[in-house]
C-alpha cells in the first residue's frame, strides 16, 4: 500500500510542490468548457436538434435498434431523458454555468464532474460534429482533472489535499501525446511539403479560419516559414521528449513549447485544443519556480499599491472576550462524535485504489495506441483499449454507420 500511496496518494510535502500549476490550470480548464459551452449555445439546436442538420431522436431511435441493452453504454447521454430543444439547451447552460463555477474555484472536482457529464452527452449524440480530435482531447482532460482537482467546496490553492504524482503525469502524459503524435502524423504522411520545409508558405492562408494575425505572418519572407516548420519539428518530435528529464529542463521545456503554442493561437483558428495544449504545459512548472516568480514579480507592485495604506492609521478592532478554558473543553449541545480514524482511513484507501485501477487503465491504453502507431503487428491485448474508447471517445464508429 506504501507504493500505491506514493504514487497515486497526496504528493510529499518536502519536494517543489504543485498547488500553483494545478491551480492554473484548472481555471484554465473551466475557461476551455466555457468555450465550448457557449459556442453550443448557438449550435446545438441546429447541429443535432430535433430540427437539425443530424437530429439526435432519430440517431438514439438508430443506436437502440442497434445496439439493444448495451446502448446506454456505448451512447452515454442525458438526451436518452428528453432530445428535444429545451432540454439541450437546459443541459448546455448547465455546463456553461458549471464551468463558470470551476473558473471561480467553487468545488472544482464537482464542476468538473458536471462539465464532463455535459458535454459527454453532447458528444455521443452529436455523430460527426464530435469526432474531432479536440472533443476527445477535452474529454480525456476533464476525466483525469477529476484525480487531479482538490475535494472541498472552497479548496483555494489546495494545501490539505495535493495532487498526486499520478494524477499530474497522466495529464502530462497527455500533453505529450498532443505534440509528439501531430509530429508523427506529419512525416508519416509522407508529405514532401515538411521534408523540404514549405509547409507552412501558404498555411495561413489556406489554414483552418486564419485571422488578420495570420495574414500580416503570411507576408513574412520563406526563410521564416521555413524556420517555423523546422522548429515545429524539432519542437513535437525532440523538445517535448525533456518531459521525462529533471525540473529545470521541464521549465525550460515550457518557456520553449508556450511562446511556440501562443503563436499558434495568435494566427489561426483550430479550436480549443491548442488552449488545452498551452494549459496542460502549466503542469510542467513547480510551486518552487513560481513561488520565485511571484516575488520576483508581483510582490514589488503589490508592495507599492498598499506602501500608502498602511501609512495610514487603523483604528483597532474591538478584541473578544476570553472565554474561560473549562467552557472551551466543553462539547456543544447536540454536537455529534467525529467518525472513527478507521473508518477515513479505509475510505482514503479505498479512493488511492480507485485511483489507481483508473489511472493506470488510462495510461496503458493510451501507451498501447502510442506503441501500436509505430508497431501495429504487436500482439498487445486491446480489450482495455476498447473499453476505455467509450470513456474517451464515446462510439465514433457508431456515429460512423449511422451516417452511411
Amino acid at each position: 500500500m506504501s507504493i500505491l500511496r506514493r504514487l497515486f496518494g497526496p504528493e510529499a510535502p518536502n519536494g517543489p510542490g504543485h498547488l500553483r500549476p494545478r491551480w492554473l490550470f484548472l481555471r484554465a480548464l473551466g475557461l476551455i468548457f466555457f468555450s465550448a459551452f457557449y459556442s453550443l449555445l448557438f449550435q446545438i439546436r441546429g447541429l443535432i436538434g430535433p430540427n437539425g442538420i443530424l437530429p439526435s431522436p432519430e440517431y438514439l431511435a438508430y443506436a437502440r435498434t442497434a445496439a439493444g441493452a448495451k446502448v446506454y453504454w456505448l451512447v452515454p447521454t442525458l438526451f436518452w431523458l428528453n432530445s428535444g430543444d429545451h432540454f439541450m439547451m437546459t443541459v448546455t447552460w448547465i455546463g456553461l454555468v458549471a464551468s463558470l463555477l470551476l473558473i471561480f474555484n467553487f468545488w472544482p472536482r464537482g464542476m468538473i464532474f458536471v462539465c464532463l457529464l455535459c458535454y459527454v452527452s453532447f458528444v455521443a449524440t452529436s455523430q460527426v460534429f464530435g469526432e474531432y480530435q479536440s472533443d476527445g482531447m477535452l474529454m480525456a482532460a476533464g476525466f483525469l482533472s477529476l484525480f487531479l482537482a482538490p475535494s472541498g467546496f472552497r479548496p483555494r490553492l489546495g494545501h490539505e489535499h495535493p495532487p498526486s504524482w499520478a494524477s499530474r503525469c497522466s495529464l502530462l502524459w497527455l500533453w505529450f501525446q498532443i505534440y509528439f503524435e501531430s509530429g508523427v502524423v506529419k512525416l508519416a504522411s509522407h508529405d514532401p511539403e515538411w521534408r523540404h520545409l514549405t509547409a507552412l508558405d501558404h498555411y495561413y492562408e489556406n489554414g483552418p479560419l486564419p485571422d488578420w494575425i495570420g495574414w500580416y505572418a503570411q507576408q513574412l519572407p520563406h526563410w521564416f516559414h521555413a524556420g517555423t516548420a523546422l522548429f515545429t519539428l524539432v519542437a513535437e518530435l525532440g523538445l517535448v521528449w525533456m518531459l521525462f528529464l529533471p525540473r529545470r529542463f521541464k521549465i525550460i521545456c515550457f518557456l520553449l513549447v508556450t511562446p511556440f503554442q501562443i503563436g499558434i493561437i495568435l494566427t489561426a483558428n483550430l479550436a480549443f485544443i491548442n488552449y488545452l495544449a498551452l494549459s496542460l504545459g502549466f503542469l510542467l512548472l513547480d510551486d518552487k519556480f513560481l513561488g520565485a516568480l511571484h516575488r520576483r514579480l508581483i510582490e514589488p507592485i503589490k508592495a507599492r499599491f498598499t506602501a500608502a495604506a498602511a501609512e495610514a492609521p487603523t483604528p483597532e478592532a474591538p478584541k473578544p472576550p476570553e472565554v474561560p478554558a473549562t467552557v472551551q473543553k466543553m462539547p456543544a449541545a447536540g454536537s455529534r462524535v467525529l467518525p472513527p480514524i478507521i473508518w477515513r482511513e479505509a475510505w482514503q484507501r479505498a479512493g488511492i485504489v480507485f485511483a489507481a485501477i483508473m489511472l493506470t487503465w488510462n495510461f496503458y491504453a493510451a501507451t498501447a495506441q502510442l506503441v501500436l502507431m509505430f508497431l501495429p503487428t504487436l500482439p498487445l491485448p486491446t480489450a482495455p483499449i476498447v473499453a476505455l474508447a467509450q470513456i474517451r471517445h464515446w462510439n465514433s464508429g457508431l456515429s460512423y454507420f449511422w451516417v452511411l
